[in-house]
């Protein structure tokens, strides 16, 4: 068994784009039967940022509802984690934008950026943890604000319907000796023989902006092989499962709340039978929200917490795949 780390989640919060867009009108722009795009993806509505919310501002919305909810003023952090998988732009960091739009520019907080794709927010969890139990750091600000629908190529029935933009951030700090909450257990996994199944391909220094010896626009958009990605997850994701609860002590059954990567309904629904999860206690919003990427993760975890799903001194397992391709997961005592 691992041993717990004392890690209590102050307070949560989310931000939905004001404009909400259904799966009829890609539809209709991909010459396809009405229902045929949420039929594949699982995908009824999602939200899609407008020109003046950009993930550092949406991040910022979603990090006052998480302070609020901790009763705690921005001030009183002692570090700012972004773990978004696409950063609003290369440089600075994403963390240090999201400072800013907190109105926190001169507070000297530290501000980085942590990126394991769809699985950053699992990273920081472990990472957070860690420096709360070296005395560190003691309030932390967790961000992942993700903006997909710049980054797809329209005509592409796969991803396009897919994805949605929001942001979800968390408050974490150190339990109290009278609290029992803590991170259990964290596994993570890494195999990049499937590196090439999620990618975008451009705008590093191996293919960059107006490099003259490239004309590929879509380098530039996501690209992802979704049935290699799912069997080499299906591979990886039963052991590692089975590795983590052993390290937390527990078995299925003392899970009381399950939080998956909202990946895709066909990924979710094989995820859920292929463990053996129980459906009950199983949160879903990619229905509502779409494939957040980074955001998907905390945001499910945001409501599961929000609708009472999840209560003081119940247990809760994360787990997700990201690109990489990697797996990993948590068990949480909220």
């Amino acid at each position: 068994m691992d041993a717990p780390a004392r890690l209590r989640i102050l307070g949560t919060g989310c931000h939905h784009p004001a404009q909400r867009v259904a799966s009829t009108v890609f539809d209709t722009r991909l010459g396809l039967a009405p229902g045929s795009s949420e039929a594949a993806t699982g995908v009824a509505m999602r939200g899609i940022a407008g020109d003046d919310e950009t993930a550092s501002w949406m991040a910022a919305r979603a990090a006052d509802a998480a302070l609020q909810a901790a009763g705690i003023d921005g001030s009183a952090l002692d570090a700012i984690v972004s773990t978004c998988a696409v950063m609003e732009q290369p440089i600075p960091c994403q963390a240090a934008l999201v400072q800013r739009a907190l109105g926190l520019g001169g507070s000297g907080i530290p501000a980085f950026d942590i990126n394991a794709t769809c699985l950053g927010f699992l990273v920081a969890l472990d990472l957070v943890a860690a420096s709360i139990a070296a005395g560190r750091y003691r309030r932390v600000l967790v961000v992942a604000s993700e903006v997909p629908s710049r980054g797809l190529r329209a005509d592409d029935p796969v991803t396009a319907p897919l994805f949605g933009d929001g942001a979800a951030a968390v408050v974490l700090g150190a339990a109290a000796p009278t609290e029992d909450s803590a991170l259990l257990a964290w596994r993570m996994e890494t195999f990049a023989e499937g590196a090439d199944a999620c990618r975008i391909r451009g705008g590093g220094t191996r293919i960059a902006p107006g490099d003259p010896r490239n004309d590929d626009r879509d380098a530039y958009r996501f690209e992802m092989d979704g049935p290699a990605t799912f069997r080499m997850a299906g591979r990886r994701l039963p052991r590692l499962l089975v590795q983590l609860l052993g390290a937390a002590g527990l078995t299925l059954d003392d899970i009381d709340c399950v939080v998956p990567h909202q990946a895709s309904g066909g990924g979710l629904d094989r995820i859920v039978q292929a463990l053996r999860l129980p459906e009950a206690r199983t949160v879903r919003i990619l229905g509502e929200h779409g494939n957040q990427v980074a955001a998907s993760l905390p945001h499910a975890l945001h409501h599961a917490i929000d609708a009472g799903r999840l209560q003081r001194g119940q247990t809760c397992l994360l787990l997700g795949t990201g690109a990489g391709l990697s797996v990993g997961g948590a068990v949480l005592r909220y």
